[in-house]
């Protein structure tokens, strides 16, 4: 590295943003993740030893996957090379293949590839790796906030050790705010700020970003830059300057991600278990993270039927209508119709026979020998005996209506609330 990069890197890291500038550069000052860093657990263990396996690091937003992986580059004998899935393809991968060959060969170096987002990798790109993680070519650390069991191939996958960060939790992030704030070099420790009231200030910096810790940074920085500095020199941040600055709480809600799914199948699941409280509150996480309120009455829908089914029919009706009625209004009084919708099928009794008896009913047909239509039943043929001509037996007449190989199977089996 000649004098004009050194310089580079040194701007660079002056003009990089807060969250960037105070990143942790050792393993000791990583926090929230002592399931997998602490003394004796096998992540540690591994960076300590300098021993990296090909792995996929995977969590929320801001709980430090990008971290980990600059200490496994400030601490590794590997070379290290970094990529990112948004903006590099094949042609990138490429080129590090080329370059960790000659690494081997000419200096017996092996190469660490990290890729940030690997999950917006499409298949084929996620394949182009295969060869050379068998060959031991490469160890690859892949670092996403989607689940990979769902994002990442399968192929892919089976050769990785997957590590699951969680999300760092507000007395740690209290804490690295603290840190930034007393900081001389990256920080502000050189700075003369007073505050009106830090701690009610700080929580809620931490709550608007939603425990997500690069927000939290971001947003203090923000503040920072846009507070007056005082006739004293001194920089004034009050709460009220941070309500102004930041209007809406930030929402782990991704539309096309797993926190998407996380939330629906909340929703879904706090109707199914009869919790009002819970679904308005996953309800309206949907809804304020821009979900399309057709999809959510779509679902309101299909619950009316599979979890509520025989218990009260009428639930169907209602979230039918509900669907029809928000398709009239739209938004943002739409909302009022889920929300009722939402909350009666959740208060509603439940049963699930219809839907098991469906679906046991086109497994058989699917499966097994499902024989003939009896003779009695086919058009134009004798035998039949009309139900409505036996009245004082609640129309039951004994015949068979299943075919010969299936008659005496059980479909419906009656549910407590059935109706």
């Amino acid at each position: 590295m000649d004098l004009f990069d050194q310089n580079l890197k040194i701007q660079e890291k002056k003009n990089a943003p807060l969250a960037e500038r105070i990143r942790p550069s050792k393993l000791e000052d990583i926090v929230g993740q002592k399931h997998l860093l602490a003394k004796g657990k096998p992540l540690y263990e591994a960076i300590i030893k300098d021993i990296i396996p090909s792995m996929i690091l995977y969590g929320p937003p801001g709980s430090g996957k990008t971290t980990i992986a600059r200490v496994i580059a400030n601490s590794s004998r590997s070379n290290f090379v970094s990529m990112n899935a948004v903006i590099d393809g094949i042609p990138k991968i490429k080129e590090v293949i080329e370059e960790a060959k000659n690494n081997l060969k000419l200096y017996s170096t092996r190469t660490i590839l990290f890729i940030d987002e690997i999950h917006r990798f499409n298949k084929n790109q996620q394949d182009a790796l295969l060869p050379f993680l068998e060959s031991g070519l490469i160890i690859l650390i892949g670092a996403t906030t989607e689940n990979p069991f769902v994002e990442i191939n399968k192929a892919l996958i089976s050769r990785l050790l997957l590590f699951k960060l969680n999300q760092i939790n507000n007395e740690d992030i209290e804490g690295i705010v603290e840190r930034a704030l007393k900081d001389k070099n990256n920080g502000y420790g050189n700075f003369p700020i007073i505050f009106d009231d830090k701690i009610k200030l700080i929580k809620f910096l931490i709550h608007i970003s939603n425990g997500d810790l690069r927000k939290t940074l971001n947003a203090l920085e923000q503040l920072v830059s846009i507070t007056q500095i005082s006739e004293d020199g001194s920089i004034h941040l009050t709460y009220e300057n941070a309500q102004i600055l930041i209007k809406e709480k930030s929402l782990p809600y991704d539309k096309g991600g797993s926190e998407h799914y996380n939330v629906i199948s909340a929703f879904i699941k706090s109707v199914r278990g009869s919790d009002a409280n819970a679904t308005l509150h996953y309800l309206a996480r949907m809804i304020e993270g821009g979900e399309d309120p057709m999809f959510i009455a779509r679902r309101l829908i299909i619950l009316a039927s599979e979890d509520i089914g025989l218990a009260d029919s009428n639930a169907l009706v209602v979230a039918t209508s509900g669907a029809q009625a928000l398709m009239l209004i739209g938004m943002p009084e739409g909302r009022i119709i889920l929300g009722h919708v939402a909350t009666y099928l959740a208060k509603a009794p439940k049963s699930n026979s219809a839907y098991l008896g469906i679906d046991a009913a086109i497994d058989d047909v699917k499966n097994f020998d499902i024989g003939f239509v009896p003779e009695h039943l086919c058009n134009y043929h004798d035998g039949y005996v009309y139900p409505h001509n036996f009245e004082d037996k609640n129309y039951i007449v004994e015949q068979q209506y299943l075919p010969n190989s299936l008659k005496d199977k059980i479909y419906y089996i009656k549910k407590k609330f059935d109706k």
